[in-house]
């Protein structure tokens, strides 16, 4: 056996490490959420104080007409999720909602119409937004656009839903742009060489060739973006008003799953009832995200598969 053929091995040997690494860790991850969690299931103790139907259906006696009441700590704990389902769904739905039309019709203008010097400068541009750690864009949210939204809309709280959402468009808007320019570069250029033989205009080509071609990746951009939103910490913490109120009014202070743990897991106490709320928290935050991500790298790869012709 050669030296090449040594080091190639070696190499293959490498990168097959480094991923069964990553793998390992993740699951390690899972389990390790998992069985925080899992005595909301098993223990009668903890299953006294908290059980599945205490975390998502209304309180047996409302108080003061609230029958979703997030309210971890007093004499009578009370874990209703659905304020803060409710919370992360308001924010996630405005970033969406801001992000998708800016990073679709910045990854159609990428990949149609600018020209090649512009183009490259473009993608890497925005997608340096990725860069920016999420507590700066939390921080900018918190002192500067508060204030701006608060004067240009008259929000009563000055910290709310949509300032969280239009912060947390910043972060997402990166990976449909990203994701979305590649689906869109990847459709071949004959489709757009017969659309064009036969008399379409450049806009005409990309609306109603290009786009509808790419679609499935488009789509998978926007899954993407999602979980994206509800996975994020830091931004919603710092900007939203952590008050977990039941109300779709988006003017409201809010809260949101992945900003209660934060907010709270550092303070409670080990083993308690919030514990392991917490923990069921994060672990269905990790099946949300997961299965969210999975969607979308399943509709990539079959727009992939789509546009060289394999199915």
């Amino acid at each position: 056996m050669g030296f090449r053929q040594v080091t190639d091995r070696l190499a293959h040997g490498m990168v097959a490490l480094v991923a069964l690494t990553a793998i390992v860790a993740i699951v390690l991850i899972f389990v390790f959420v998992f069985r925080e969690a899992m005595p909301i299931l098993t223990d009668p103790g903890v299953h006294r104080e908290v059980s599945l139907s205490r975390l998502f259906l209304p309180l047996e006696q409302a108080s003061e007409g609230r029958p979703f009441i997030w309210q971890p700590v007093g004499a009578v704990p009370k874990y209703s999720l659905v304020p803060l389902i409710i919370g992360t769904l308001k924010t996630t739905l405005i970033a969406i909602l801001l992000a998708a039309p800016l990073g679709i019709g910045a990854a159609v203008y990428t990949s149609e119409f600018a020209p090649a010097g512009l183009r490259e400068w473009i993608k890497p541009v925005i997608e340096l937004l990725a860069g920016i750690p999420s507590v700066v864009l939390g921080f900018f949210a918190l002192i500067v656009l508060a204030s701006w939204l608060q004067r240009a809309f008259g929000f009563t709280a000055r910290l709310n839903a949509t300032t969280a959402g239009v912060a947390l468009a910043l972060a997402v808007i990166p990976i449909i742009y990203s994701v979305s320019e590649d689906a869109l570069t990847a459709v071949p250029q004959s489709y757009r060489e017969a659309s064009l033989a036969l008399g379409a205009s450049a806009w005409q080509t990309a609306i109603r060739i290009v786009v509808p071609a790419a679609l499935p990746g488009v789509l998978a951009s926007l899954v993407l973006g999602f979980g994206r939103a509800v996975g994020e910490t830091m931004i919603v913490l710092m900007a939203s008003g952590n008050a977990a109120i039941t109300s779709w009014n988006f003017a409201d202070s809010t809260r949101t799953l992945s900003a209660t743990i934060a907010a709270e897991l550092g303070e409670v106490i080990f083993g308690s009832p919030h514990y392991r709320v917490l923990f069921f928290i994060g672990a269905l935050l990790f099946i949300v995200t997961f299965l969210l991500n999975a969607l979308g790298a399943y509709i990539v790869g079959r727009v992939r598969r789509r546009l060289m012709g394999s199915e």
